[in-house]
């Protein structure tokens, strides 16, 4: 179906754009800041902050449109809408919208001086959910995969659930909790893959 088509090829172009951001910032801008000069972290924060974020925040809210006509498209496909993997990725990419949009956006307007608050606070707030969406963000596309070119036989019982309970537990401690072992590069990394290795054993054995 052509218009099927248009969406997913939108959707996964808007997907890049998205998560390539989240990346450039988890990976490769705060490890700058924390070693950039002042003048220079001060520029950066004025001028190239603002222009990445606004490529990332609408990055996100494309994805998740494009992604809810998808979904809307797979409830008609009854060989798809039959395996509940894909839900796994949809209930975390959809938490991951909601992170960039209720929480890292409006903490990281006040960070760059857009708008006035507790500086410290609102880093940290960000911060947390940046690393939050980096930790999902292997598992959201280990969901968005698996339903289309890996057959996980019963997937819908008890490891389904388990696996949307450890994703809202996550999101959980994004709202309330620390980054514990994800305030390293290697340790959000390291966790992502481990969550998508358990995620998919949950799916595979209960």
């Amino acid at each position: 179906m052509v218009l099927e088509f248009l969406f997913r090829w939108a959707h996964v172009l808007f997907g890049i754009t998205w998560i390539g951001l989240l990346y450039y910032f988890n990976f490769v801008q705060g490890e700058y800041f924390k070693e950039a000069e002042a003048d220079a972290k001060a520029d950066a924060m004025k001028k190239l902050a603002p222009r990445a974020l606004w490529w990332f925040r609408w990055g996100a809210m494309f994805t998740f449109l494009t992604g809810l006509v998808l979904l809307h498209f797979i409830g008609a496909d009854r060989d798809i809408a039959g395996q509940p993997v894909i839900w796994v990725g949809a209930v975390a990419g959809i938490l991951m919208f909601l992170n960039v949009w209720l929480i890292i956006w409006p903490n990281q307007k006040v960070v760059l001086g857009m708008k006035e608050g507790d500086k410290p606070s609102s880093a940290a707030k960000a911060g947390l959910a940046s690393r939050t969406n980096t930790l999902l963000s292997a598992p959201m596309l280990f969901g968005m995969l698996a339903s289309k070119h890996l057959y996980i036989e019963d997937a819908g019982g008890t490891g389904f659930y388990a696996c949307i309970a450890i994703i809202l537990l996550l999101e959980a401690n994004a709202l309330f909790g620390k980054t514990g072992p994800m305030t390293s590069v290697k340790g959000v990394i390291h966790c992502s893959i481990a969550l998508t290795a358990v995620l998919w054993a949950l799916l595979e054995f209960l």
